[in-house]
């Protein structure tokens, strides 16, 4: 018998080229493009899909699996970083963030699409070879391979705390928000627990794809004619939304190029018609816009004053922002001016304005089907950033507009700190050197009929569960003396 071990006359085995899987490599530059430079996926992405659809392999499918690797991965980011935790034998802020990446994409395809467990690890692997190289692939192999033990319900009973336990970390975890989110989130909505749940849920679906048709230039039945109405639905609240099917390039379409119509959520329509709607006490001539980038509520308000024959300011601070404001607004068949201009420095005289809606920059929380990876940029500081610069935008707008004219006061965002309370104080007076505001409280809910679900007034809170739209917030004030 040779003394010599079995392994001695076997020959190793010869090295295997990775291979490239367009998909999953198009989806990790688009995760590593939002880690880095703090991009935004629904601006990284689309340009990344054009360059691959270059490919004639590349096809609907692919962009569609892209996609989805791409926004499932950032919606349930902190879920799977809560599973891969569990997985790994070191904090998890010691994991190389490309490593980490491609951890992410392979745990959504494990425990969030219907890719069988076999493929969805064998793709992770490979990726990890091509991007991270073999030592690292072997690192994401034996992490994957953990993972795919349990569904994401039995890893989720692991991983969550219970809910009678400490119920907001359960559900951040369980809906993947961060802590603060959850609490912020609740706050606003009040009740119990089924509403944050649904709130949260809705919050991780993908929102529909919304026109709107610009009055003037176009009709939501033109819309529906040229999409097909087996492709698209009337909107459910906006008379101007039309709702798209999954799928398609809105841009391709040639109202939306020509600027007839254009890409809108419905919370974004209601807020400016809303104020449009709103009654007044005089004339009705001079409407402004006094955040106007990027542009989508200065299109629709243009269309909506051309209809009585109003001039529409449309003032922005950024430059690059104002140039989106003009192309939203070329075309429009009244009279306009768009300018670049700061709302708390403003240029114009004080009660020169019938109209103000007055958009302020705020944190986004509203917006988190669109921008999923908004909540984990966030932090609650942020809030006492945008704080001072949404009052004195609000105290800006009321000193624009004339005596009986109004005043949209509106943000994308839920939280109480951004919109009640920033309303509160400008019209008491709250805060350094401030003076209380004579204006009142219009009741925005009779503007907006037909949508359920508006609250007490005399404020209006939209929300992604109950109106299927971004958790758009407005009030509406009448300047009195």
């Amino acid at each position: 018998m040779s003394d010599q071990p079995r392994s001695a006359g076997r020959q190793p085995k010869p090295y295997r080229r990775p291979k490239k899987d367009p998909v999953r490599i198009l989806a990790f530059e688009a995760l590593r493009a939002v880690d880095e430079r703090d991009a935004y996926a629904n601006l990284v992405l689309p340009p990344l899909l054009r360059k691959a659809r270059q490919n004639a392999d590349f096809d609907a499918r692919d962009a569609a699996l892209a996609t989805e690797l791409v926004y499932g991965t950032l919606r349930r980011q902190g879920t799977y970083d809560a599973i891969i935790k569990a997985c790994i034998d070191r904090p998890l802020r010691e994991v190389d963030p490309p490593v980490l990446d491609v951890l992410s994409l392979g745990a959504h395809q494990l425990l969030g699409t219907r890719i069988p467990t076999h493929a969805a690890v064998s793709a992770s692997v490979e990726l990890a070879r091509v991007v991270l190289g073999d030592g690292r692939a072997k690192f994401v192999n034996a992490v994957l391979r953990k993972i795919s033990a349990h569904d994401l319900d039995g890893w989720l009973e692991q991983v969550a705390p219970p809910y009678e336990k400490d119920a907001e970390d359960h559900l951040a975890v369980v809906h993947s928000h961060p802590r603060w989110v959850v609490s912020a989130l609740w706050d606003s909505l009040g009740g119990g627990r089924a509403g944050i749940e649904d709130l949260l849920e809705a919050d991780n679906e993908r929102p529909e794809v919304t026109l709107v048709a610009r009055p003037g230039r176009s009709t939501p039945e033109e819309l529906l004619a040229v999409v097909g109405e087996d492709s698209a639905l009337p909107g459910r609240w906006s008379p101007y939304a039309v709702r798209l099917a999954e799928g398609g390039e809105p841009g391709a379409l040639e109202p939306v190029r020509e600027g007839r119509a254009g890409v809108q959520d419905e919370g974004s329509q209601l807020v400016a018609i809303a104020l449009a709607n709103a009654p007044l006490d005089g004339p009705d001539r001079r409407w402004l816009d006094g955040c106007a980038g990027p542009g989508g509520k200065a299109a629709l308000l243009g269309a909506l004053a051309a209809e009585r024959g109003a001039f529409l300011l449309a003032s922005e601070k950024q430059p690059h922002r104002a140039r989106l404001v003009e192309r939203a607004l070329a075309g429009n068949p009244g009279p306009y001016q768009v300018i670049t201009a700061d709302g708390t420095r403003p240029p114009w005289l004080p009660g020169s304005f019938d109209r103000v809606l007055m958009d302020v920059p705020c944190t986004g929380l509203g917006a988190l089907r669109r921008r999923p990876e908004a909540r984990w940029r966030r932090r609650p500081e942020d809030l006492d950033n945008f704080g001072p610069l949404q009052r004195a935008l609000l105290r800006e707008a009321l000193s624009a507009v004339r005596v009986g004219g109004v005043v949209g006061y509106a943000t994308c965002s839920p939280h109480l700190a951004e919109t009640r309370i920033v309303v509160e104080d400008v019209l008491k007076g709250r805060g350094a050197g401030a003076q209380p505001v004579s204006a009142e409280l219009i009741d925005a809910r009779p503007l907006l009929p037909g949508v359920p679900a508006l609250g007490d007034g005399p404020d209006i809170q939209l929300w992604p569960h109950l109106h299927g739209t971004d958790a758009m917030y407005l009030a509406l004030l009448r300047r009195t003396a």
